[in-house]
């Protein structure tokens, strides 16, 4: 299945916003803890990025970058 990464819009927490994974309809925010499954997919605030984006992202914020290939699905 293919998976589609998001930004958030960024806030005074999350300055650079958080990222989302969508896999079919369910969508993920990347947590601490790991991939969290949202309730409602509220996506439409959220801008996209492609594979490339989101590793910047991951890079930026301090995130392992094997986080990406493991949104559960």
């Amino acid at each position: 299945m293919t998976v589609r990464f998001l930004r958030t819009a960024p806030s005074m927490a999350f300055p650079d916003g958080r990222l989302l994974a969508v896999r079919d309809t369910q969508v993920y925010l990347l947590a601490p803890d790991g991939w969290t499954r949202l309730g409602a997919p509220r996506t439409r605030s959220a801008e996209p990025l492609d594979r490339e984006a989101a590793e910047d992202w991951c890079e930026r914020e301090g995130w392992d970058l094997h986080l990406l290939d493991a949104v559960p699905g």
